[in-house]
């Protein structure tokens, strides 16, 4: 509905002084979102039928920008820190928050949603999304859970967001770093973004909310992707960006629980979101059909770029970013799970993209060995494939997901140690990188390799395999995987100078060790012997 004044459902928005006289857009669909992105020059419509928009000067997260409140809620009980959890104090939230409703208030027009995260109805978390423009609306659309239209009457928000990226904040005046910001207050249950049209910033802080609501409950929150087999066994994929997280768990042969975030109760793992927010740098049909065919209409594609005089995606263009994006229903996956909810897992697999080339293709991990793995969060990138440099860049992100986590890394890993001791899950590291070398001078491992080792994995084929230590890094590789060479399994005998390999393992390991030094204090030793040898 479209509407000049409206009654929004279980909301009185006048006491926050929002004044309902311009033109309010609410609980509009994709086709109505869409048509409106057109005629205010926010996108245009692909070949495919997807809605492409450009995000403004940001076409990332800006971490360094994300502030929490610090106040009698957060103060004792946040992870605070110079890399991701800023404090705010609270005066500053109340003026931008003023700012945010005077900005409002002089808008022709704004679109709400209303939606929830959650699969699990237990903990189920409303939420209101206030937006400057009608493309954001549709990326809540798509990422969000649905309420039916029944729902609608009696609909209660528990968190507020109010999006504004034309908002210019003065840092001066508003306590915070540059002209952008996004300040989340537990205490207002509020989310404010003001001078970023980057969508995803909408997404992950509600993540960092449930990050820290969740774990309150005993559940487990997490940034990883997990589906479910035919006999409904659940597997999860952790992994930082470019490792393959969203590539591995969108399996044909298995129902996708979600992509990015999720819960682990005491009863079942459940999808907090509602859709799916894939990278689309280098898509490829024949590599990942389901999200290639998921780019249609109700799609919202970001800073794509198109081949010269079309409007066919050009998947491979970095002109804008390489940081493309695509969001969508998660009904837009044949075989999606509704609910999005599984059982408790059986497997757990660690993804990295290890550049350097020494981490084995698969191994197996004991508790301490993936509660170290899992604090670490590690990958190698390679830090260009343009001329300058390109040797391997290390990257370690706590619970693999550092910037959407409020609270010490050791609590979730104590969390996630629990669940594998009492569940008995196995866990897996895989390395998706380099073999035979670092990069430039080894190989990718090839996908089919990896699909391979994970599917032997998830049949219960490696359970009687017979494995052997690495004396580096502890870890227990496989002698044998069915569809893999076993010369490929043991990395130090794919190099061809081993000397050189010993050396980079070694250097490794000492990055290992040196990263988990800041959390040593708060961690088991048990956990801290788990690592690398040096």
């Amino acid at each position: 509905m479209s509407v000049s004044t409206i009654s929004l459902p279980s909301g009185d928005f006048t006491s926050w002084g929002l004044s309902l006289h311009q033109r309010i857009h609410y609980q509009l669909s994709p086709g109505e979102l869409e048509a409106y992105s057109i005629v205010r020059g926010e996108g245009i419509l692909t070949d495919s039928g997807a809605l492409a928009i450009r995000t403004g000067e940001f076409t990332g997260r800006s971490p360094n920008d994300r502030f929490i409140v610090r106040d009698e809620l957060t103060d004792p009980t946040i992870n605070w820190n110079d890399g991701f959890n800023h404090p705010i104090e609270s005066r500053y939230f109340d003026l931008i928050f003023r700012e945010i409703i005077r900005y409002f208030n002089g808008l022709p027009e704004y679109w709400i949603r209303d939606a929830y995260a959650c699969a699990d109805e237990a903990f189920r978390l409303n939420i209101r999304v206030i937006n400057e423009d009608a493309s954001a609306n549709l990326f809540a659309y798509n990422m969000f859970l649905r309420p039916g239209q029944e729902e609608l009457p009696e609909f209660m928000p528990d968190w507020h967001i109010f999006c504004a990226p034309a908002l210019q904040l003065d840092p001066v005046v508003y306590g915070v770093r540059h002209r952008h910001a996004v300040t989340i207050s537990f205490r207002h249950r509020m989310i404010l973004i003001a001078g970023t049209g980057y969508t995803g910033e909408i997404k992950k802080s509600i993540f960092t909310a449930l990050n820290f609501l969740l774990p309150r409950e005993n559940v487990l929150s997490m940034h990883c992707s997990a589906n479910i087999g035919e006999r409904g066994d659940t597997a999860l994929f952790f992994g930082l960006s470019g490792t393959g997280k969203t590539t591995l768990s969108a399996d044909p042969s298995r129902r996708l629980i979600g992509d990015d975030e999720h819960g682990w109760s005491d009863e079942r793992i459940f999808n907090m979101e509602g859709g799916c927010y894939a990278k689309t740098i280098d898509l490829d049909n024949q590599k990942e059909p389901d999200i290639f065919q998921a780019i249609r209409k109700g799609a919202l594609l970001e800073n794509v770029d198109f081949f010269p005089g079309t409007r066919a995606v050009n998947f491979s263009g970095r002109s804008v970013t390489e940081n493309t994006r695509v969001s969508y229903p998660l009904y837009y996956i044949p075989n999606a799970c509704d609910p999005a909810i599984g059982s408790i897992p059986e497997n757990i697999f660690f993804l990295t993209c290890d550049a350097y080339g020494v981490l084995p293709p698969l191994s197996v991990l004991n508790p301490e060995q993936a509660m170290y793995q899992f604090i670490s969060g590690y990958t190698a990138k390679v830090a260009g494939t343009e001329e300058g440099v390109k040797e391997p860049v290390s990257t370690f992100s706590a619970c693999f997901g550092a910037p959407f986590m409020p609270l010490h890394p050791g609590k979730y890993a104590r969390m996630l140690g629990e669940r594998l001791r009492k569940y008995k899950v196995k866990c897996w590291l895989v390395n998706t990188g380099w073999s035979g070398g670092a990069y430039g001078r080894g190989s990718r491992i090839s996908l089919p390799y990896t699909r391979a080792m994970i599917a032997a994995a998830l049949e219960g084929k490696l359970d009687a395999a017979s494995y052997r230590k690495d004396p580096v890094f502890g870890l227990m590789i496989p002698n044998h995987c069915p569809g893999v060479p076993s010369s490929l399994l043991y990395p130090r005998n794919t190099w061809a100078d081993e000397e050189a390999y010993d050396q980079t393992a070694k250097g490794l390991a000492a990055q290992f060790k040196a990263n988990l030094t800041k959390y040593a204090a708060e961690l088991d030793p048990a956990i801290l012997d788990a690592g690398p040898i040096v």
